[in-house]
């Protein structure tokens, strides 16, 4: 997967095809709303996929919810699109966890 920065416009395009993900900064993130050992067990299938696609997402968990931030480290902290790529698998996998949007 391409790992050059995204101009704005792409960036843009990506995120619109992404519901639940929205951009801060050069980062992407997203929160889903399940309780703590859940938000475990979808950090665990997730991480499963980062190992295999050679890319990973700051992950920030909580006891009632979990949050995924996405950017491209080697490319200079910026969006590319491999963070998109990561974002959808992300969304595919928490829809298998029956997970919800977070309110925060």
């Amino acid at each position: 997967m391409g790992k050059d920065p995204l101009p704005d416009e792409e960036i843009a395009r990506r995120l619109a095809q992404l519901p639940g993900w929205v951009r801060e900064g050069d980062m992407i993130t997203r929160t889903f709303e399940m309780r703590y050992h859940g938000s475990v067990a979808l950090i665990v299938n997730v991480a499963d996929v980062e190992r295999l696609v050679g890319h990973h997402a700051d992950i920030d968990l909580r006891w009632d919810h979990v949050r995924f931030a996405i950017t491209t480290h080697d490319a200079g902290h910026r969006l590319t699109a491999a963070d998109f790529d990561l974002a959808a698998r992300i969304d595919r996998i928490a829809a298998a966890h029956q997970t919800q949007l977070h309110n925060s």
